[in-house]
């Protein structure tokens, strides 16, 4: 065969003719292989050998699957000839082509961030780690890393089983819309932002550790993120929005008596209110930045230019 002609594999088909008393007589046909691009006639394929055609009856199984050869070669076939008697009915079965999950169908970084808090309380707390230590925010002489490993750290079980929740749920629905990358993101941004506001706004004397900016900055963003003309998305920002409005209401409550405190020279409360606010604000502003930056177009809109073009 000369070059340029893939030949595909032999067909045996398995025919019943009707014979005395009617029992059926089988008898085995096996078809050669088919070069793909020989060129295809009405009825069945112009030889290799010569220009005859190979002919084939009106409704035999060689001619029809000759028909689904030429127009549907990227798809899978099963071909199964059924015998009743004298009579051979064809079916044809087509393998669906492997459908591509979508963006959101595999969940993984809200996992690894979730793992990778229990992992450094574990060897901070079980194991008393005292190198764990020097990942807090030290807001006296604070290092570089300190603002993104503190987001990482937690002061006890309580502490980080409230994350945790939290974490996994909010967590769980920027990265179904956004992606991995997109969690990871925002998780890091917002969590440092939120430190580099206590920082900024808390005395020096203190230590901030938690995710808890970080989680809040994932509240505002899992609310934006969904905010579409959508009946189902605007059902579910009215159900998270309303939540997560009243606890940044009443972050901002907290945060305000806690300037009182701070600058009336009073202790300083556990609860780090500041960095639940200001988490929060940068995942907003997170959020309005990225809505200013083109996405790309989908493979669907992209279609529909393409149509409009052809048209006119």
């Amino acid at each position: 065969m000369g070059s340029g002609m893939m030949a595909s594999p032999s067909f045996v088909f398995v025919s019943g003719g009707g014979g005395a008393g009617g029992a059926g007589s089988l008898s085995i046909t096996t078809v050669p292989a088919i070069p793909q691009r020989l060129p295809m006639v009405a009825d069945g394929v112009r030889s290799p050998l010569g220009s005859r055609f190979l002919r084939f009856p009106r409704n035999s199984c060689v001619r029809r699957l000759l028909f689904l050869h030429g127009h549907h070669r990227s798809l899978s076939r099963r071909f199964i000839c059924g015998m009743s008697n004298s009579d051979m009915i064809s079916q044809l079965e087509l393998g669906k082509p492997d459908e591509k999950p979508g963006r959101g169908s595999r969940v993984n970084g809200v996992f690894w961030i979730l793992l990778l808090n229990l992992g450094i309380y574990v060897v901070d707390h079980w194991f008393q780690v005292n190198t764990m230590k020097s990942l807090y925010l030290n807001h006296a002489w604070p290092q570089w890393y300190q603002f993104i490993t503190a987001t990482f750290c937690h002061a006890d079980w309580n502490h980080l089983s409230s994350n945790l929740f939290f974490l996994y749920i909010f967590g769980k629905l920027v990265e179904e819309d956004e992606g991995s990358f997109a969690l990871w993101i925002s998780y890091l941004l917002t969590g440092a932002g939120a430190n580099l506001v206590s920082w900024l706004v808390l005395p020096r004397n203190a230590v901030s550790i938690g995710a808890s900016g970080a989680v809040f900055g994932l509240f505002a963003i899992s609310v934006l993120v969904k905010i579409r003309w959508d009946w189902r998305k605007i059902l579910e920002v009215l159900i998270l929005g309303q939540f997560v409005l009243k606890k940044v209401m009443e972050e901002a409550q907290a945060s305000a008596r806690l300037q009182g405190t701070i600058f009336g020279g009073y202790s300083l409360h556990n609860i780090n209110h500041i960095a639940h606010l200001s988490g929060a604000l940068i995942g907003v502003l997170l959020i309005w930045l990225l809505s200013g930056i083109p996405s790309r177009p989908s493979a669907q809109d992209t279609h529909g230019l393409r149509r409009r073009a052809d048209s006119t």
